[in-house]
């Protein structure tokens, strides 16, 4: 369903929340597209035009500073006590516990890692470009996003095949097993100061006639591991040959973005191979060596929970499945279910982890369009909440920037708010831009359903006391470029800013020694590479730079997701397809470079 921009509207004249105009000297609105209409499953409250401005009225917390405008920006609401104060009478449970899901066919951005907005296919929605505007300490979002010509289709469970164990092809373990590696000698026109290019895959797998989306890649000491369609494999990082590959008896359907600390990972596996099947097995997997661990099936929630789309997230030794309204949790060493769903009026859809376990949950009210949201500490063990944070009504819990610091994105129609907790809880920060500022987080391309993965996102990084994101690429010049800003996360505003290199664009990938991790993205003749930010601001300083004679390829990655470990740079496609089984043969799959 291709994705139009409807035109922009004004925003109604009066009213509680009606902007008002700032005054003289504030930041105005910067100019940008207009608001972009929403994806499925996101309706918009009754009487609303698309693209209604932020309104004022956010109610400061007690003794705390007012705002630039002498009020409390975005979603913000008062702390409730140790575990949450719930809301007042509740009305009749929703269908499903997140409201802004409840569609078939529902896009939502989701899916392992990043990629890279440069170039992608047209089966794939784009990562969405943010436009922040600010107004009155809030900040609105207004999204372009990218097209897609393929609705994606509902599910309905029931009628699975029974699903059998998956098998694995060894190799010797050390990296001499088959693999399509390319003949080329790509480093051929390689310069002095560049990088050479390791090894370059190609697609080895027939796939479905759309093609297939690809999972990780996650590196397991001297392995790196992505999986597709109905296999797992583990690959040398140091000259791409095939060290293992597990088969599946279905469809790969859900990863998490991050492994264990030991390396090892839970996939969701379809529960047959007809159309009828559900995302309802996981499979522990070592991806160290690519032995299969324990399997089993999700334990369903009574009636109403649906398992065909879900989302993983690892946390110490806990691996939690989110979907809408209901959610599990169980030891990734040995599949023993830890806790479940649950009780009262506040529900787990989506969880992020990490360092901490971080749930986002939807209390039951009897008004899906006016949601209440709340955030959550969980202790990964017992599930039981550290602390419980509820926004401001009608905000809904959207993406986890960071965990530690836990930095949170939020939405509400077309506006957007990006806010700080305090390890307790309590509120930090509200990110409040600059004048004109524009962002654009990549939090990847796959579509979910009824399930929402939380963390995941690039263009994004925090330390103890700073959260760094890039600015959406401007094309106004003589070529795209942009900046990372730096915002203080102890009073939400902007620090410094670091440009780009000169007619390139960089992302945020973490941090890494103290020093912010960055992808420098390739260009016309132009190699990409690795690259560092000091914590204070200035120049990037590169790492690894990828050579200008491999740009076309390294530019021709479908939605692509980067990898730095170990001194190497991993580029992979998010997503293979194409026209015929010959070209589907010749896609390039992952690329390494290093030193």
């Amino acid at each position: 369903m291709l994705m139009t921009q409807p035109p922009s509207q004004q925003p109604p004249q009066g009213g509680f929340g009606a902007p008002q105009e700032p005054p003289p000297g504030s930041p105005q609105p910067p100019q940008g597209p207009p608001p972009a209409q929403p994806g499925y499953g996101y309706p918009q409250a009754p009487g609303q035009p698309p693209g209604q401005a932020p309104g004022y009225g956010y109610p400061r917390q007690p003794g705390q500073a007012p705002g630039p405008y002498g009020q409390q920006p975005g979603p913000y609401a008062q702390q409730p006590g140790p575990y949450g104060q719930q809301p007042g009478p509740y009305g009749q449970q929703p269908g499903y516990g997140h409201p802004q899901q409840q569609y078939p066919g529902a896009p939502a951005p989701g899916g392992p890692g990043g990629g890279s907005s440069k170039r992608k296919p047209a089966l794939v929605i784009g990562a969405a470009a943010a436009a922040l505007l600010v107004i009155g300490g809030g900040i609105f979002l207004a999204t372009s996003g990218g097209d897609d010509d393929k609705k994606p289709i509902a599910k309905e469970s029931g009628d699975a095949e029974p699903s059998t164990s998956p098998s694995v092809n060894e190799g010797s373990g050390e990296g001499d097993g088959e693999g399509r590696g390319t003949g080329d000698d790509l480093n051929a026109g390689r310069k002095a100061g560049e990088a050479k290019v390791l090894w370059l895959q190609k697609n080895d797998i027939d796939l479905p006639r759309n093609g297939a989306d690809v999972y990780g890649p996650w590196v397991a000491g001297d392995t790196i591991v992505k999986g597709m369609y109905r296999s797992v494999s583990g690959y040398s990082v140091a000259d791409g040959k095939q060290k293992w590959t597990l088969k599946l008896p279905a469809d790969l359907c859900a990863a998490p973005a991050q492994t264990a600390d030991n390396g090892k990972i839970v996939i969701g596996v379809k529960n047959g191979t007809t159309d009828k099947a559900d995302c309802a097995d996981l499979q522990m997997i070592d991806l160290n060596t690519g032995k299969a661990g324990w399997k089993k099936s999700i334990k369903k929630n009574g009636t109403w929970d649906f398992l065909s789309d879900i989302s993983l997230a690892i946390s110490g030794d806990t691996v939690t499945v989110g979907r809408t309204g209901n959610s599990n949790a169980y030891r990734v060493s040995d599949g023993k279910e830890l806790f479940g769903k649950p009780s009262g009026n506040c529900q787990p859809f989506a969880f992020a982890g990490g360092a901490k376990l971080i749930a986002a949950s939807n209390c039951r009210t009897g008004d899906v369009d006016n949601p209440q949201h709340q955030i959550q500490e969980l202790d990964p063990a017992t599930g039981k909440p550290r602390w419980t944070y509820q926004p401001k009504r009608g905000w809904e819990i959207d993406r986890v920037y960071s965990v530690n610091p836990l930095v949170v994105s939020l939405k509400k129609d077309k506006e957007w708010s990006v806010l700080s907790l305090k390890q307790n809880g309590t509120l930090r920060s509200g990110i409040v831009s600059d004048k004109g500022d524009k962002f654009a987080p990549d939090c990847g391309s796959a579509f979910a359903i009824f399930g929402k993965s939380l963390d995941g996102c690039t263009g994004v990084a925090a330390d103890a006391n700073t959260f760094y994101m890039a600015t959406a690429p401007d094309s106004s010049g003589t070529a795209r470029t942009n900046k990372v800003v730096a915002f203080d996360l102890n009073t939400g505003k902007p620090k410094w800013k670091a440009a780009a290199p000169a007619e390139r664009t960089v992302k945020p990938l973490r941090m890494e020694g103290g020093n912010v991790l960055l992808y420098v993205e390739s260009g016309y003749e132009k190699g990409g590479g690795i690259a560092t930010l000091a914590p204070t601001g200035g120049a990037p300083r590169m790492l690894l730079q990828h050579p200008a004679s491999t740009a076309e390829i390294e530019n021709d990655f479908y939605n692509s997701k980067i990898v730095y470990a170990g001194g190497r740079s991993f580029i992979a496609s998010g997503r293979v397809s194409a026209r015929n089984d010959k070209e589907e043969l010749e896609t390039k799959t992952m690329m390494a470079f290093g030193n």
